[in-house]
């Protein structure tokens, strides 16, 4: 698996926010970063949304993390941006590209960047918000537009030729990088690697199965037949031959 992992150009961001797996996985040479939204956040039963957010911070302080605004009003958001840019040097604002009556995050997005916060704008599925976020995003600034591929791939439509041209537009911006978010399969690494995506996202469920990528098929199948044969005799399954 390292073998693999150090072919990859791309880079894995942990996402997710149970501390335990945290704490496990800051260990991996391979987490180049980490994620984290209010959703996740949730699901993991936090209840306080700073005491987390500066409790991992204070756990890595040599990494990137992106740490989502809470409010859906523009003047709001700004004012929870500079407060979350103030917890760390290595804080990446998440900025939804709309807030929630569908109005247009860039003007924000912009003031933002302009004053050298890093910005990761969020919730991006079309190639429309792509080109809005490059327009928004300073050239001189780093900045994320993370993409949601998996989202996309689940209302059928394939995410590679939008994130393929996703990178196209973005050339415009140098020092912004393009997030591949919500991969729903390990195979979404190879393929966020071979069209020179910057980032992935990789949840607790998809790091937990990153030993069997590479893995010599042979032997998987061989595995695969030894499992269903000890789980038919575990359950003491027969079919009867003879009456």
């Amino acid at each position: 698996m390292m073998n693999t992992l150090e072919k990859l150009r791309v880079k894995i961001f942990a996402d997710g926010a149970d501390w335990d797996s945290i704490m496990e996985i800051y260990r991996e040479p391979y987490i180049a970063g980490f994620t984290t939204n209010p959703t996740l956040m949730r699901k993991a039963g936090v209840a306080e949304y700073e005491a987390f957010c500066k409790k991992l911070l204070a756990l890595v302080p040599d990494r990137p993390i992106s740490f989502e605004v809470l409010a859906d009003d523009f003047d709001e958001m700004e004012a929870q941006a500079w407060q979350l840019a103030s917890w760390g040097r290595n804080v990446n604002v998440k900025i939804p590209i709309a807030n929630t009556r569908g109005q247009s995050a860039c003007p924000l997005i912009a003031r933002l960047s302009s004053q050298n916060i890093t910005v990761n704008v969020t919730a991006v599925m079309t190639l429309r918000q792509v080109r809005e976020a490059v327009d928004a995003l300073a050239p001189g600034t780093p900045g994320i537009i993370s993409v949601f591929a998996g989202r996309i791939a689940d209302t059928g439509i394939d995410p590679v030729p939008v994130m393929s041209e996703a990178l196209t537009i973005m050339r415009d911006r140098p020092r912004s990088e393009l997030l591949w978010a919500s991969p729903r399969e390990l195979l979404n690494i190879i393929q966020a690697n071979k069209i020179g995506c910057h980032i992935i996202t990789v949840t607790g469920d998809l790091l937990r199965k990153l030993s069997i990528l590479g893995k010599d098929l042979e032997v998987y199948s061989l595995e695969t037949v030894d499992m269903f044969y000890r789980d038919a005799m575990a359950a003491s399954y027969i079919i009867r031959t003879t009456d």
